[in-house]
């Protein structure tokens, strides 16, 4: 895993003792975006002076450093909206100047942290490459032309390279699981509903979830206790489940001949390489199937979710076609294909697989499996967009259709220097076992169930909305 610069529990430790500031950090973040320039990371970065006044102000607040992420730098996914700031989709034509920010965005703001911009993705959220872009077409890190992964492409790329040390952004079949694994961070999609999507615009409204990337399960913990809260505006809104209160994690693993690595031994190789070591980990192994979800997976862009897309873009797509990039022009006409008939057969089919994949949850508490099969080059995406794509998808799609929570873990490299990334998920409403799993792969101390919340100021920053 990489070590890409200071965490979030490192820079509110720095900032509480006095040995560093928030204006401090702000000139390092935009010192180390500038001395990149235009990489394909952000679409809209804060400019150094108003990022340093910012910071200022945060300085200014009173009682500013019992603030749970007192000038804490983060980004924000560029679908997201931040009142002042365009909310573009990777889609200038499209693009408009936000008058709200996100309730999720703004529980970070009265935390103390420090916006630092809008980071570029695949446009309209649609694709796991990060080529679909009008904007420079991010590589992952770790070099040689290999894809960043999308639609997260910036968050991703902005925290492994250690600009910000954590990222909002979202997760609809794998944007935010897939660039987290070809990146070397930790991409984590919690339960839908756990954090409000409401001034996200919406991809698939029905599968949409934010989600958080960071490179430890404890920044994780931290953001996330400010971040999450029931949002009375939001209709898929819930609260959290049960903490996880210590002690062995049961892990379903699928046999070996149900997982696709499409021809990448080096990969395959790699992950079983994982599998071995889970129970040196203290993980209880069951054995089991990964078909169900599979099966539910393969709904997703086969089946009629993808003219649900259509309920946010059908009149720009009338509009102003030319807008739009070729292969998401074709993504969206795609929809149009399918009839009210086929929309409830792929319900009736789909509740059959939840029912299916719930009564697995009595043998296991997650399973693990790779959150890529295989790689790709920016050139070979570019050759085969849909084909490469849909790989890319292969153990990410089935996620929010069967409402789970997920989460990848850079678990070490490939023989020939690819990144590589288990996925733990787990059912809705388990995100802290998963954390406790994830935690555990990354040999990581975590606390057990948190009944408290870690900081003292943290339950006015969660007081609901009257």
């Amino acid at each position: 895993m990489l070590n890409p610069g200071p965490t979030v529990a490192e820079i509110l430790a720095s900032h509480e003792s006095g040995s560093g500031s928030p204006t401090h950090t702000a000139a390092r973040v935009a010192d180390a975006i500038a001395a990149r320039g235009a990489d394909g990371t952000w679409i809209t970065p804060v400019p150094r002076e108003r990022l340093l006044a910012d910071a200022a102000e945060i300085e200014r607040r009173p009682g500013a450093r019992t603030l749970p992420l007192y000038g804490v730098p983060f980004g924000v996914k560029d679908s997201i909206d931040v009142a002042g700031w365009p909310t573009t989709l990777a889609c200038p034509d499209f693009a408009y100047t936000a008058t709200e920010t996100a309730p999720a965005v703004r529980r970070l703001l009265d935390a103390g942290a420090l916006f630092v911009g809008k980071t570029n993705l695949d446009q309209f959220a649609t694709g796991l490459n990060g080529t679909r872009t009008p904007y420079p077409i991010p590589r992952s890190v770790f070099g040689g032309e290999l894809i960043c992964g999308g639609s997260s492409s910036g968050s991703a790329r902005a925290v492994a390279l250690g600009e910000v040390p954590f990222c909002v952004a979202t997760d609809t079949a794998g944007s935010g699981r897939v660039p987290a694994a070809l990146n070397g961070i930790l991409g984590w999609k919690p339960s839908r509903g756990l954090i409000s999507t409401v001034g996200l615009v919406p991809a698939c409204k029905s599968l949409d979830c934010l989600t958080l990337m960071a490179t430890t399960v404890e920044d994780l913990d931290r953001v996330f206790e400010v971040i999450a809260g029931v949002d009375p505006d939001d209709p898929w809104s819930r609260a959290r489940g049960p903490r996880f209160g210590g002690g062995p994690v049961r892990v379903g693993l699928p046999d070996v001949a149900e997982l696709e690595f499409f021809g990448d031994d080096l990969f395959r190789a790699a992950h079983l390489g994982v599998r071995d070591r889970l129970a040196r980990l203290g993980f209880d192994c069951v054995p089991t199937t990964l078909e169900p979800f599979l099966a539910a997976g393969e709904l997703l862009y086969q089946g009629p979710w993808v003219a649900e897309r259509l309920v946010e873009f059908e009149a720009f797509l009338a509009a102003q076609p030319e807008s739009i990039l070729p292969v998401i022009r074709e993504i969206l006409t795609g929809g149009f294909r399918f009839t009210a008939v086929d929309v409830f057969r792929a319900q009736q089919r789909l509740q059959e697989l939840r029912a299916t994949v719930a009564r697995m949850w009595t043998d296991f508490d997650v399973m693990v499996v790779p959150t890529l099969g295989t790689t790709f080059t920016v050139e070979q995406v570019l050759a085969d967009p849909i084909a490469t794509n849909t790989t890319l998808g292969h153990y990410t799609h089935f996620g929010n259709l069967l409402d789970l929570t997920a989460i990848s873990v850079p678990v070490g490299m490939t023989a020939d220097g690819r990144p590589l990334a288990a996925m733990v998920f787990g059912p809705a409403l388990a995100d802290d076992t998963v954390l406790a799993a994830a935690a555990r792969l990354l040999d990581e101390p975590r606390r057990a169930a948190l009944d408290e919340p870690r900081h003292p100021n943290l339950r006015l920053v969660q007081k609901e909305r009257p």
